[in-house]
């Protein structure tokens, strides 16, 4: 392991120069990346071959140098959620005068396609705080919004799945056969899920803001 972790961390040194890089969650599934990526600073030449889902957790702009000589350039707002293909190999560089905080969730396994059965789907018995961002054969990616002092009605979590929070909040979970929980969250806590049937409460004074990335394999 300790092998393992000094050879990410030597290859992250590498790619991200300049950069933070945490490892939050790395598994059979997924690896997570929570990388703050400073402002003109290059990327090495790298290559992204797996499908990747990323957050932004700020506004910002990205120049894209392809190794065909092909040029793109990424626009993106505060918490906004994108799909991101497996690409060839390429050189990254932030353009505007901020640092951007982005979380990479990189998908290991090839999409199953596996399907949400249950009549309890958030996005289907609550769709005022659950919104689908985008689904394909690997995630079904969705954003909770939950107000102060708001509940949500008893909902199931089939998937297994990655949390993204993006503000602080208190909440308390009460589970299918009736046990209470409170728990807390801070905004950048990124988490596992696995299946859980439950209802919720935003105890906090504002509103509770989370990406949700469900594993469809």
């Amino acid at each position: 392991m300790r092998k393992y972790t000094l050879l990410f961390l030597s290859v992250a040194a590498l790619l991200f120069p300049a950069e933070t890089v945490k490892t939050p969650i790395d598994n059979d599934n997924v690896r997570v990346l929570d990388v703050i990526v400073q402002p003109h600073e290059k990327t090495s030449l790298h290559e992204h071959k797996i499908n990747r889902v990323m957050i932004y957790r700020s506004t910002g702009a990205q120049n894209f140098d392809f190794e065909d000589g092909r040029h793109t350039v990424l626009t993106f707002k505060d918490n906004e959620v994108k799909w991101s293909p497996a690409a060839g190999k390429h050189i990254a560089e932030v353009t505007g005068e901020q640092p951007v905080n982005i979380v990479e969730i990189e998908l290991k396994k090839p999409g199953a396609g596996k399907a949400v059965t249950t009549a309890f789907d958030p996005l289907k018995v609550d769709p005022k705080h659950y919104k689908l961002e985008f689904e394909n054969d690997q995630v079904r990616v969705f954003r909770v919004k939950i107000g102060p002092h708001e509940s949500t009605p008893m909902h199931e979590h089939q998937l297994n799945r990655v949390m993204v929070y993006l503000s602080d909040v208190t909440v308390r979970v009460t589970s299918a056969d009736g046990k209470v929980e409170t728990t807390t969250h801070r905004s950048g806590e990124i988490v596992q899920g696995s299946w859980a049937k439950h209802s919720e409460e935003n105890l906090s004074d504002r509103p509770f803001e989370a990406i949700a990335t469900e594993l469809k394999y």
